[in-house]
């Protein structure tokens, strides 16, 4: 078993004990997301750490993206209960990487692969995402990507 899907299972126990409702429903709620996961495609597999990370970044985009449409709709309890959950999976995502970092990576992926143009956006962001994985949004990396090379 993967370390961060075993912590996952002893803070949930933890916040069970505890009874954190918070954090017990996220963090059923990302364990069940992991376990589907494993078991997804054509046979079962063991999640290596990193996937795991994946489904967590997955996860707290979903809650990102609920509490902006529930904010939207004017319905602030349910957008700020998303909120709430999304900061509880950021304590198991790696560090988010501040801009000067982003814009760095980038700038040395273009250099890399000695892109230019607006048509060179795909082999630059196929250089940088191995870099900046789980670190960074996909969205974000692209916007960075495609400011440098002026499209």
């Amino acid at each position: 078993m993967s370390a961060l899907k075993e912590r996952l299972e002893t803070d949930l126990s933890t916040a069970m004990k505890a009874r954190d409702e918070l954090r017990t429903r996220t963090l059923r709620m990302v364990l069940t997301a992991v376990k589907t996961e494993e078991v997804s495609g054509k046979r079962s597999r063991e999640l290596s750490d990193d996937d795991v990370v994946k489904v967590l970044a997955r996860e707290a985009k979903k809650r990102r993206e609920a509490a902006t449409a529930f904010a939207d709709a004017g319905r602030t309890e349910q957008a700020q209960a998303e909120k709430d959950e999304g900061v509880v999976l950021d304590e198991y995502l790696p560090a988010q990487l501040g801009e000067a970092e982003l814009t760095a990576l980038v700038t040395d992926a273009i250099a890399e692969t000695g892109a230019a143009g607006p048509r060179a956006m795909g082999q630059v962001m196929k250089a940088v995402n191995p870099k900046v994985a789980g670190r960074a949004e996909g969205g974000r990396v692209a916007a960075e990507v495609k400011r440098q090379l002026g499209a």
